[in-house]
């Protein structure tokens, strides 16, 4: 057997084992000495060293019985991971189970075998002599493919009857096309190999999983007829959004009944559409772009008792993009599922894709950034995240109310603070609906907050809101409370989809007259018109700093033109281009990659600055073409779908020096940038 050697553990491992190693007095006058509670101070990331020689990019996880790990990879193979706990002085031992696999995307263990989605199918895989090796791989069920790279296939997901859930992703030729039978759908599989469709309007779901009632979510990533990542409720018979797929719907055994030509391409928010089709299922919960990650990936029920922290029940929601795993709590109104999204972890080494429960109650956590990059920089990882007993003051869960919502937090809060409206923020939103890559945020709408009633316990505050709307994203920002403790909040906004305003008794304010009299219950609401918002297919006003036409002075037009396009894996073609000072330029940018992006050129070494200034924007961003307000940025074209471009031009400055450009979408500029060197 190869023996392998081991990388050193990173400095972020050192410090979580160090951090973890600490008597919690020391913990709490560290934590005092930072105003803001950090992450890390309840969930610690330990990396699993990974031998030298394995690209243990991570397509799926499966804890087996005997307390190993099987790892999936991308590049085909499948590893067991013996002590991926790191107990006792033993390092982890890699055992490779099984190779030759077509990019498996997902991997579970049923009756003493593992199951992996392939490309082309679905494999069982034995070891029948227990030597950690597949002696057997069988294919229990395939499905055609066109060839197109985009036909990633995810799962599986075992049902309680011992059947098989698959996704299967559309295929990609500048907009999302099913190109092979059932792309875009979510199908079951027997043990004995028969399959057949539950469900269509997929695009790319990456990760499916139940929740605590036992009900099938799958997850959904940003794209087009995807305004926003999300999580949906699937159900046998269901369309849930990209029509795509529906070109199979006429086939003998399919459970949906809708056409292509059915689905209106108007731009109206998602709810308003599917108010008027049957069959109709619009997400449980929208992950805003940009905020609460921008490639959402796997799906994880705490189901661990309270040996995770105080979130039992709850889902963990894994972004590829941001590296970073969000929290959502769900509840049902009028038969109908919604709930909030929170913040949770950030700071993974790469790109979430997979997330199981390990024996002891911590989180596996399996990364890779190939072709798709990550804002952590790694290529790949394995990482555990560990509870470190302390429990963190967050929003634990937010219910809808008939006049508003009801906060619960994990810990007492101060009554004056929580009592006062002037703690809190809140606002609505939607995403248009349409063939586009996307969507801005439309109809944002400031809500007037009427009242703040903190229960006696003071785990609870009912908020009494105007305007709540169904069918839309409400932002509810709690910035302003604190703990008995006085302790802030460790994630203060969450967002929370609106599908069904409940039934029951609202608040009677004239016995609360105190609290409504505070001057912002006076507030009338302020709408944002769709109108004025900036749309992804670049059709905003020019400004200073981003103009498309040739200016009329130029008569012997652009001392230089310059094209420039995009490469996968967040990069443009060209990573340096050369002008003279003050020459007049003319930049033509073609985004030919299948995800969203810009050109902006900013000041020498203000790349990663600008870029995070556009993701503080918050929902203004997309409005904005993420272009923030600053002196740094000094041109710019707007947000271009995929296969789209805009020519812009400007005069290069006047100071020679090595100049910035790069992509401000939300994550892309730690990776997305190049330099513009101005010359004499």
């Amino acid at each position: 057997m190869k023996i392998y050697s081991y990388r050193f553990l990173n400095i972020l491992t050192v410090a979580s084992l160090l951090w973890l190693s600490l008597p919690v007095a020391a913990q709490q006058a560290t934590e005092q000495s930072d105003p803001a509670p950090r992450e890390q101070v309840y969930y610690t990331i330990v990396d699993i060293p990974i031998p030298d020689g394995i690209e243990l990019e991570v397509g799926g996880l499966a804890v087996i019985p005997d307390g190993s790990l099987g790892v999936a990879t991308r590049r085909g193979e499948i590893w067991l991971i013996e002590n991926p706990y790191m107990t006792g002085t033993r390092t982890p031992r890699f055992d490779r189970f099984a190779t030759g696999l077509h990019e498996p995307l997902g991997l579970a263990y049923h009756d003493g075998s593992l199951y992996a989605s392939q490309r082309s199918e679905l494999t069982k895989l034995t070891d029948k002599n227990g030597d950690r090796q597949a002696d057997a791989y069988e294919t229990v069920v395939s499905w055609p493919l066109s060839g197109n790279y985009h036909e990633y296939s995810y799962g599986p997901l075992f049902t309680p009857e011992g059947d098989m859930l698959v996704n299967l992703n559309l295929g990609w030729i500048g907009h999302g096309a099913s190109l092979a039978k059932w792309r875009g759908w979510m199908m079951k599989v027997s043990p004995e190999g028969n399959m057949v469709p539950l469900a269509s309007g997929m695009r790319s779901p990456a990760g499916m999983g139940y929740n605590a009632a036992g009900d099938v979510f799958y997850a959904e990533n940003q794209g087009d007829w995807v305004g926003s990542g999300r999580i949906t409720h699937v159900e046998t018979g269901d369309f849930v959004g990209n029509p795509e797929g529906l070109v199979w719907s006429h086939l003998e055994g399919s459970p949906v009944k809708l056409k292509p030509e059915d689905i209106p391409d108007t731009g109206d928010p998602m709810s308003k559409v599917a108010a008027e089709i049957p069959g109709f299922k619009t997400p449980a919960v929208w992950l805003p772009h940009g905020l609460m990650g921008i490639s959402t990936s796997d799906i994880l029920l705490d189901q661990t008792g309270g040996n995770f922290g105080p979130f039992t029940d709850q889902l963990f929601v894994g972004d590829q993009g941001h590296s970073k795993i969000v929290r959502v709590y769900l509840e049902k109104v009028n038969g109908v599922y919604q709930g909030v999204a929170f913040p949770f972890r950030e700071g993974f080494s790469s790109g979430i894709l997979r997330m199981v429960w390990g024996n002891d109650a911590s989180m596996f956590v399996g990364m890779t950034s190939r072709g798709w990059s990550s804002t952590g920089k790694e290529p790949f990882g394995l990482q555990r995240l560990v509870w470190t007993g302390r429990v963190p003051f967050e929003i634990k869960t937010v219910k809808a109310q008939p006049d508003g919502f009801e906060l619960e937090f994990t810990l007492p809060v101060d009554a004056d603070a929580a009592g006062s409206t002037d703690s809190y923020q809140l606002s609505s939103f939607n995403y248009k609906y349409h063939h586009n890559y996307g969507s801005p945020v439309i109809e944002l709408e400031e809500l007037a907050l009427k009242a703040a009633l903190v229960s006696e316990d003071r785990l609870k505050v009912r908020l009494v809101v105007d305007g709540l709307k169904e069918g839309y994203i409400h932002e509810i920002n709690a910035s302003g409370i604190k703990s008995g403790e006085k302790m802030d909040l460790l994630h203060d906004v969450g967002y929370y989809t609106l599908n069904q305003i409940p039934s029951g008794e609202k608040v009677n304010l004239s016995e609360i007259r105190k609290a409504a009299a505070n001057p912002h219950a006076a507030h009338q609401n302020t709408a944002v018109a769709a109108s004025n918002t900036a749309d992804p297919t670049g059709a905003a006003s020019n400004t200073s700093k981003r103009i498309t036409e040739m200016p009329d002075t130029w008569t012997n037009g652009p001392d230089q033109s310059i094209v420039m396009g995009t490469l996968p894996g967040l990069k443009y073609d060209v990573e340096l281009i050369e002008v003279k000072a003050g020459s007049k330029v003319k930049v033509t940018f073609n985004n030919n990659d299948d995800m969203l992006h810009n050109l902006v050129f900013a000041m020498p070494g203000t790349a990663i600055e600008v870029g995070e200034a556009a993701l503080e924007m918050g929902l203004e961003g997309s409005q904005k073409n993420y272009i923030p307000e600053s002196d740094k940025v000094l041109f710019h074209t707007n947000i271009l779908s995929p296969e789209t471009s805009e020519t812009i031009y400007f005069e290069a400055p006047a100071k020679p020096g090595e100049y910035a450009y790069v992509c401000t979408f939300p994550g892309h500029a730690y990776v997305m940038q190049g330099v513009m060197r101005v010359i004499k």
